[in-house]
């Protein structure tokens, strides 16, 4: 007897990738005098187990109290995102944070503020800003502010493409890049977005320690183009991997076996990202450091969008939530930082190793309005809300020159009550603020590129057509 695909499929098997091995092992084992039965039995191990959505999602911690009417809608909506991710068959814990809002609109996406424990590496729940993360340098002498912000102005790179003074990682870093089979071949977006920041909420923060009065920097921003490439590539392996393994999951939840060839080379290509980026934060804060010639007192950074291994075995997947469990990484200093927005301080919280929330607290304030949203509904309130900051002597800067009002504090969840949160359910100590003198964000670098200016003057030609006909 030989056996072909025609005799698996006889036989039950489900056709798939894994059928040339099989046939080929099957026939090898009848060579060896092997039985139907022992070749069959054999085969049941080789093929495919196919598992699906559980029919009701795990429960999951909720450490959000809502205040008004938006923000319970917005915790409805978290809610609902999140009880149809825990019906994915890898997850077997979650929470929710202070912060969270949705961050998609396919049901089961990972909401900001979101965190999820499973048994392996899910992309779509770090998205393509891998390791989107805070850092902060604290200088010996309590300086001029405005000299730091403007040295860090001069020096740093916000919007999109790169700087127009290249910088290079070190070649050590760049050697592994390019040994890694997903970070191989983005090399390019590896030097050119090094030292700079992106666009959205990231941003530049200067201000004072309230316990020294030290000058201080903040900085927020994620892995750039280079994460976001390696997000594309290991999205396309997770939804190669859940196609066969779990067709009925969306793609969105698809994941990468950890114990896979797949899962072991993208979980050290996370950690090449990880490095990169902290590398990314300080070279900035060091051409700034340079440029006033205040001398570094301390300084380090946390990650608040990235995947964790524990001790247990399991994947915790921080959307928006800052580890607040002792060794979260190597270079855990035991501290971490949770900025709020523009014109409050950031905290510096001690972790608490919650196990309710995961070990999670809150990355920032978090929106209970789209950006979209927020703009149509306060319109014109948002210029004399930033023109209200600046009479506070705050120094707010936009990088391109254009102000993006879908980042002034009116756009976040109210600072207070996620402090307040932070406290109540036991997340994160705070220990220390750093108090704002100003802040540099890209700005609205969009309001003039090509394209919308195009659609813009389309938009008028037509209504002008409309208006002479």
């Amino acid at each position: 007897m030989i056996i072909n695909g025609s005799t698996l499929i006889s036989w039950g098997f489900k056709p798939g990738k894994w059928f040339p091995d099989g046939i080929k092992t099957a026939n090898a084992m009848l060579g060896e005098g092997k039985s139907q039965d022992e070749v069959f039995a054999h085969l049941q191990t080789l093929a495919p187990q196919e598992v699906g959505l559980r029919t009701n999602g795990l429960p999951f911690g909720i450490f959000l109290s809502p205040e008004t009417e938006g923000e319970r809608a917005n915790l409805d909506a978290v809610i609902k995102h999140m009880d149809a991710l825990m019906r994915v068959p890898t997850i077997r814990a979650g929470a929710v944070m202070p912060d969270a809002c949705p961050s998609g609109s396919q049901e089961g996406t990972i909401p900001v503020g979101g965190a999820v424990a499973s048994t392996d590496i899910h992309p779509g729940m770090h998205s393509a800003d891998i390791c989107c993360s805070v850092a902060i340098t604290v200088f010996k002498r309590q300086d001029d502010p405005k000299a730091l912000l403007d040295a860090v102005q001069a020096v740093t790179h916000f919007g999109p493409g790169g700087r127009s003074q290249v910088i290079e990682p070190p070649s050590w870093l760049m050697r592994a890049i390019a040994q890694n089979r997903f970070t191989a071949g983005l090399e390019n977006f590896a030097i050119g977005h090094f030292a700079s920041q992106g666009d959205g909420n990231h941003f530049a923060y200067v201000g004072h320690m309230e316990s020294t009065g030290q000058l201080a920097l903040v900085t927020h921003h994620g892995s750039r183009g280079f994460g976001a490439q390696l997000y594309k590539r290991g999205m396309a392996a997770a939804k190669r991997h859940t196609a066969i393994h779990a067709p009925k999951v969306p793609g969105h939840n698809a994941w990468i076996a950890s114990d896979s060839d797949d899962g072991r080379a993208y979980w050290d290509a996370l950690q090449l990202v990880r490095e990169w980026t902290k590398l990314n934060h300080f070279a900035i804060h060091d051409m700034a450091q340079q440029r006033i010639g205040n001398a570094v007192s301390g300084r380090f950074w946390n990650e608040h969008n990235f995947v964790f291994h524990k001790s247990d075995g399991l994947f915790y997947h921080g959307k928006g939530a800052t580890p607040s469990w002792d060794g979260f990484a190597l270079d855990d200093s035991g501290l971490t930082l949770i900025p709020l927005n523009m014109a409050e301080p950031v905290l510096i919280t001690r972790h608490r190793n919650n196990k309710g929330s995961l070990g999670f607290a809150p990355h920032g304030a978090g929106r209970n309005l789209s950006r979209t949203q927020h703009l149509r509904e306060h319109g014109d309130a948002l210029a004399a809300e930033l023109a209200d900051l600046q009479a506070r002597n705050l120094d707010i800067r936009s990088f391109c020159g254009i102000p993006d009002h879908s980042e002034l504090p009116s756009a976040y969840k109210s600072a207070r009550a996620v402090a307040e949160q932070i406290e109540l359910y036991d997340l994160a100590e705070v220990v220390d603020r750093i108090q704002p003198y100003g802040s540099i964000m890209a700005g609205d670098w969009q309001q003039d590129a090509p394209w919308k200016k195009a659609r813009e003057a389309k938009r008028a030609a037509k209504a002008a057509a409309e208006v002479a006909a």
